[in-house]
């Protein structure tokens, strides 16, 4: 079984989020992901307007899911986010969806962000503010 990251973010299924199948469409995923983590950098205290106002944006530079079952109209789901590493300029998003009943394991992703500078659009380093605060809430699980 998947591991439950210590953040979620509940989402409710739907119906425009589904397709013929009767299940979500594969790309709706990637908004369940762009939801998550922003809602996960409120949660550990360096929210994306706090970076913005330090002159710091980022850019996501690669994406990907892996299927593994699939959620309906109205179901509940667990979209677990965490920021699994930090480089130089980039840093990884981590996710895990679960259906909220029955703890399913729908899908696993991620998506890897570049931090940029605001005025001139080049990579920068990953500002201290967001280390400082995945490493803090990091600790909290412990």
């Amino acid at each position: 079984m998947q591991e439950h990251f210590r953040f979620f973010t509940p989402v409710q299924v739907r119906y425009a989020e589904t397709d013929a199948q009767g299940h979500v469409f594969f790309g709706n995923y990637f908004t369940y992901f762009d939801l998550a983590l922003t809602e996960y950098l409120k949660a550990i205290g360096y929210s994306y307007e706090t970076m913005l106002g330090d002159g710091v944006d980022f850019y996501y530079v690669e994406a990907g899911c892996q299927y593994k079952g699939r959620a309906f109209f109205d179901e509940i789901l667990h979209v677990h986010t965490r920021i699994g590493t930090i480089g130089n300029t980039s840093f990884t998003f981590e996710f895990s969806i679960f259906e909220e009943k029955s703890d399913r394991l729908i899908t696993t992703g991620r998506i890897v962000a570049v931090a940029i500078n605001r005025a001139t659009n080049k990579p920068i380093r990953v500002p201290r503010g967001l280390r400082d605060a995945v490493q803090d809430f990091d600790e909290k699980t412990v």
